[in-house]
């Protein structure tokens, strides 16, 4: 497995339109040495996707960032685990500004690599970047840069149950007010259970301010995409205009040239009829 390892790390590290070719390579090589299994596994090995390509370089280039970003997954995680609002509104925020410049710097990374990353291929790494913070297992492919195709889509941390009866962590002065021994009176029921009535509202109120917090942080992503994807057209426009306007100024040089050509061969026809004509009138003599 270890070899395995190895060439999975080389192939994941090559640009895309170079992998096909190495992988195949490999896989004889083991065919040849005997290694069956090996050659069946290498083979399998799948070509990543321009943005799956840009992802693995980013954790490449820098393994400490992307060890901090799986850290803040965790931190996530935590926070819907264990209902803590006031951690998941801070996170969430931090997912937000961490992911959206290290998909900036993972386009950054592929131009030096020599491969231009499209507005909406950039959009595709965040999108892995933030499955990635929900996904233990990709996350571990990813860290490595060996991930093969892009997880699943991940719209917040729905998915992360809160723990078994797990509840809004109430402030210190209420919790003791809670573990109260006053002695029991027909009262006594109705005293007991305002408590939990209190928690299941602040429980709610904490879901709808940690949702609001992930709507909001949806909101903020997609209003960069439309604003990065509006930019990438705005320039592409301007690219099109320029070509236009030298492509008519081409046409118009052309259609000179055309004219200018009409006219020489006019005048080489009359010039040939003349010619016939005096041949044909000197044979005559």
């Amino acid at each position: 497995m270890a070899d395995i390892d190895a060439v999975a790390a080389e192939l994941y590290g090559l640009r895309p339109e170079e992998f096909t070719a190495a992988r195949d390579a490999h896989a004889a090589a083991a065919r040849k040495a005997g290694r069956r299994a090996e050659a069946k596994h290498i083979a399998a090995l799948r070509k990543p996707t321009l943005a799956v390509w840009a992802a693995n370089r980013l954790a490449r280039a820098d393994a400490d960032q992307a060890e901090r970003l799986l850290e803040l997954g965790e931190g996530l995680r935590e926070a819907h685990r264990t209902l803590s609002g006031e951690e998941l509104r801070g996170l969430s925020h931090q997912q937000h500004v961490v992911i959206a410049a290290m998909a900036g710097e993972a386009r950054r990374l592929a131009g030096e690599a020599g491969q231009d990353l499209s507005a909406a291929v950039q959009r595709e790494v965040e999108q892995i970047l933030r499955s990635v913070l929900a996904d233990p297992e990709a996350a571990g492919a990813w860290v490595r840069g060996v991930l093969a195709k892009a997880p699943p889509p991940a719209v917040g941390f729905a998915d992360v149950a809160p723990e078994p009866g797990a509840a809004p962590r109430p402030p210190m002065a209420n919790a003791e007010g809670e573990r109260g021994t006053e002695p029991e009176t027909e009262r006594e029921p109705e005293r007991e259970s305002k408590p939990k009535a209190d928690a299941r509202e602040a429980e709610r109120t904490r879901r709808q301010a940690e949702l609001a917090e992930e709507a909001l942080a949806r909101a903020e992503t997609e209003r960069a995409q439309a604003r990065t994807g509006l930019e990438a057209l705005d320039e592409e426009t301007g690219l099109l205009e320029m070509r236009l306007e030298r492509a008519r100024e081409e046409r118009e040089r052309l259609a000179a040239a055309a004219e200018a050509a009409d006219g020489r061969h006019r005048e080489a026809v009359r010039a040939a009829k003349a010619a016939r004509a005096a041949a044909r009138k000197a044979g005559g003599r």
